[in-house]
């Protein structure tokens, strides 16, 4: 075995750990959703035992990931269609969707149960923001609004506005956001009314 691939697979056991409690999983659930038993989970958890191509993939579908995803496999091929996220300290992921530069850039946002009595730290910069959530319930301050958005709403304003985005503590959330320059904003089209 090649010391890159032995490398790739030492790390796959951190990398689970870290997902599932990230996901907020037991070992237990993980161990129902995937077939495989929790002493197996905790040793490939611990790096003790190498996953097999039988345990990635069942571990893969459990927490939405492709198996290069999972394994945080080597890039190959076009580098242009191989979107890597971005594991932050604080949990969170950001998975950039777009990087073509200049223009509206768009990217996808992980972010951890949050804390329901913690106290934002309220940011600005210049630009334009768009959300979408996908799954989960995102809370946003903005300016003095504190909204709370759930799957299928949207939200739009200006970056120069302090703000600030969290999960709540009903658990992780995934959202989408378009940022543009100053001024520029997505255009919304809605079919006209009959």
């Amino acid at each position: 075995m090649d010391e890159a691939l032995g490398r790739t697979l030492d790390a796959v056991g951190p990398r689970l750990k870290q997902l599932r409690q990230r996901q907020d999983i037991t070992l237990a659930d993980l161990a129902q959703e995937t077939g495989i038993s929790t002493s197996t989970l905790s040793r490939l958890e611990a790096g003790l035992r190498r996953p097999t191509l039988e345990q990635l993939l069942p571990l893969a579908r459990a927490h939405g990931l492709t198996l290069d995803e999972l394994v945080d496999a080597p890039p190959t091929g076009n580098p242009r269609i191989n979107l890597r996220p971005i594991a932050c300290g604080d949990g969170s992921t950001i998975l950039p969707l777009t990087r073509r530069p200049g223009g509206i850039q768009a990217y996808k946002f992980v972010l951890p149960r949050g804390d329901d009595d913690a106290e934002p730290d309220l940011r600005t910069h210049e630009g334009y923001d768009w959300v979408y959530v996908l799954n989960g319930t995102l809370r946003l301050v903005l300016g003095d609004h504190d909204l709370t958005l759930e799957p299928g709403e949207a939200a739009e304003f200006d970056t120069r506005t302090p703000h600030w985005f969290g999960a709540t503590g009903a658990g992780p959330v995934e959202y989408l956001s378009l940022i543009g320059r100053q001024g520029e904003r997505a255009h919304i089209r809605a079919a006209p009314s009959l």
